[in-house]
């Protein structure tokens, strides 16, 4: 197939372009700019590479039409962030013979109800980005339920974690201070009662569903696909599971989340609270059933991996994980 991927170059991108062309597909990536992936493999040497101004484009109205001119057999959308953005794509593509993969986000759901939750279920999201996705998402189906309608659907990953960027940690937030207390055996103050959940993917999982999707498009039309670890973590079991990469025991404590945000500064209290009000665990039922999804990565590997890159590049303080 002829695929062109919008946002190539981010996290996921650096990972799926290599697998579509390892896979025999014709590969067009798009791109702000001509930053270098963030992982090196020759396949982007077989990629045309196009840099576009999405945004200058979609005010212009000739994003849309560009992709469209590309005569992909699917697109793979990662950076759509706006519905009036969505909807431009989504004109232009309709009567092509192009499917369309659009990435979502588990934050579409509010506080789950039960655990874990299904596709369908508590759609009540906080917060801009996740309403926004939500709102993307509502017109991604509805567009596959039109009889001219684009064949598409909807993939949600949970925290893309992986080399080459910061991980979401064990309090939920940013904060490399976090791996620093675990590393060095020193007490962590974790929220509440160190029950929440969180709920990593491994960028390389997350290309795997969108490779999956696209050659599966029968399979894949006019759902949408959460791309998740197997399981969630809780907070506590999360910080003993990294205290033993440093081969120690966590020393934690436990306060409510006003006592906890004292412990660290206004905006990583912030992200915390995004976080934990959400504790997101989500099920890959339908994404290994019709799509035959299936993660190569726990959670816990795939924020090991990102620390021991952070460790290894970073000037954080962070040491290097021994185990």
């Amino acid at each position: 197939m002829r695929i062109v991927v919008i946002g190539a170059t981010g996290h996921v991108g650096g990972y799926l372009i290599p697998r579509l062309v390892t896979a025999g597909h014709e590969v067009v990536a798009i791109s702000r700019g001509l930053r270098e992936p963030y992982r090196a493999d020759p396949a982007w040497d077989a990629v045309e590479r196009l840099v576009v101004d999405r945004d200058a484009e979609d005010a212009a109205g000739t994003f849309g039409p560009r992709v469209a001119a590309l005569g992909a057999d699917a697109v793979v959308d990662m950076v759509c962030f706006s519905p009036g953005s969505a909807a431009k794509l989504l004109a232009a593509l309709r009567g092509t013979s192009a499917f369309l993969a659009m990435c979502g986000t588990i934050w579409t759901h509010g506080t789950p109800t039960a655990v874990p939750v299904l596709e369908h279920e508590d759609r009540r999201p906080r917060g801009e980005y996740g309403v926004g996705k939500a709102a993307i998402e509502d017109l991604v189906l509805a567009e596959a339920d039109r009889a001219d309608g684009v064949r598409c659907t909807v993939l949600h990953p949970g925290h893309i974690s992986g080399p080459g960027w910061p991980v979401i940690n064990p309090a939920g937030n940013l904060d490399p201070a976090v791996w620093r207390k675990l590393a060095a055996g020193e007490p962590l103050t974790l929220p509440g009662l160190g029950l929440e959940t969180l709920h990593h993917v491994h960028a390389d999982d997350v290309a795997q569903a969108f490779q999956l999707a696209v050659e599966r498009q029968t399979d894949a039309a006019g759902r949408a696909f959460h791309v998740v670890a197997e399981r969630a973590v809780t907070l506590r079991g999360y910080a003993e599971a990294a205290a033993g990469w440093w081969a120690r025991d966590a020393v934690l404590e436990f306060a409510p989340f006003d006592r906890f945000a004292a412990t660290t500064t206004e905006e990583q209290a912030a992200v915390t609270l995004d976080h934990i009000a959400r504790s997101p665990s989500a099920s890959i039922a339908a994404a290994r059933e019709r799509l035959g999804y299936a993660p190569q990565h726990t959670s816990f590997d795939a924020a090991r991996e990102a620390v021991a890159w952070l460790a290894a590049h970073g000037d954080d303080g962070i040491p290097m994980p021994t185990s």
